[in-house]
């Protein structure tokens, strides 16, 4: 292949190629032409009798010549392969956008921590109360209560249940736009996504709390019942007082059924409203761990729900409930 070249590249090509020739022959060239003139005495004086007292003939002057030659190009190679030469150097506008960048994710993560610890325990503020046993806390995150249900206000499926607003009026009351600690027990979040806590504001135990004065139910959902048997005592308290809804509501209204807030980790779904088909009574096991059945006609029968991983059962007479050892409920005929 030949390449069609006009007299002006070619000059050009030439006189980059004695650059680069006497670049890299520099060493070289500068001990010949000394070795040349010290031959033909044409070095000056002083010069010509320090190198000949010193034993520099010219031609040891050209084997050091060829060993500096060596090293020379040794060197440019060296330079050239590093890339040190082609490097950037960091300007200062860069090395300060770098600092704002680090300084930015540095920030960003504390501020991820600090969301982090406030959710597992230190001071965070309430922006709103959602019903009886659910918040919402700043940064959006809902937070529902460990270990109690309060009567059903806002959920669209069911109508709202009695004393249902008097408990969302009373957590409002307790905890709306104050400083609260959240505590965890074992299962972080439900299926909602909401937190899973026990909620303190100061030292009262506000889940604890809604139980003592009759504005919510202890309900069990394990394996987070780090604190239910205190809920059970203090609503066989508050029924027996009669505070809050305990003296409110009809005695229908007073069987609970479970809150819908099973945790994320859940395997399977309970068994609920399953008979076997002749075996039609219900034997429920309420909040506070008694045992009551409920025959077809029973005014809480439609609403109880049976779920058997709880010990909950169906029985086929009335007699096999009682000898299990569960009463009849009271408001059946």
């Amino acid at each position: 292949m030949k390449y069609n070249l006009n007299i002006k590249t070619k000059d050009i090509i030439l006189f980059c190629w004695k650059v680069i020739k006497f670049i890299f022959s520099a060493p070289l060239l500068v001990t010949n032409k000394i070795a040349k003139q010290l031959e033909t005495e044409e070095l000056p004086t002083g010069i010509a009798g320090f190198l000949k007292r010193k034993a520099f003939s010219a031609e040891k002057l050209k084997g050091i010549g060829w060993g500096l030659e060596v090293a020379w190009i040794i060197l440019l190679l060296a330079f050239v392969f590093s890339g040190n030469g082609s490097q950037p150097t960091q300007t200062t506008e860069q090395r300060t956008q770098s600092t704002i960048t680090t300084s930015e994710n540095k920030n960003e993560d504390n501020n991820i921590a600090t969301s982090v610890n406030k959710i597992n325990g230190d001071l965070v503020k309430v922006v709103r109360v959602i019903d009886g046993d659910t918040i919402e806390i700043e940064g959006g995150e809902h937070v529902r209560y460990i270990g109690i249900d309060t009567p059903e206000t806002v959920d669209p499926r069911k109508p709202v249940q009695c004393f249902g607003v008097e408990a969302s009026n009373k957590n409002k009351e307790l905890i709306e736009g104050k400083m609260v600690r959240l505590e965890k027990d074992i299962t972080d979040r439900d299926k909602y996504n909401r937190l899973l806590r026990y909620v303190y504001v100061s030292d009262t135990f506000i889940n604890l709390e809604l139980v003592k004065q009759g504005f919510a139910y202890s309900y069990s959902y394990p394996p987070d019942i780090k604190y239910q048997d205190q809920f059970v005592k203090a609503q066989q308290e508050a029924r027996v007082a009669k505070r809050g809804l305990w003296n409110a509501c009809p005695a229908q209204d007073q069987t609970v059924t479970p809150p819908d807030v099973p945790s994320q980790t859940e395997t399977s779904a309970p068994q609920e409203n399953s008979s076997n088909g002749s075996c039609l009574i219900k034997g429920n096991i309420n909040s506070s761990g008694e045992k009551i059945y409920h025959l077809p006609g029973c005014g809480s029968y439609s609403k109880t729900q049976i779920d058997e991983a709880r010990g909950e059962k169906w029985f086929c007479s009335e007699s096999k409930a009682q000898s299990a050892g569960w009463r009849k409920a009271l408001n059946c005929p």
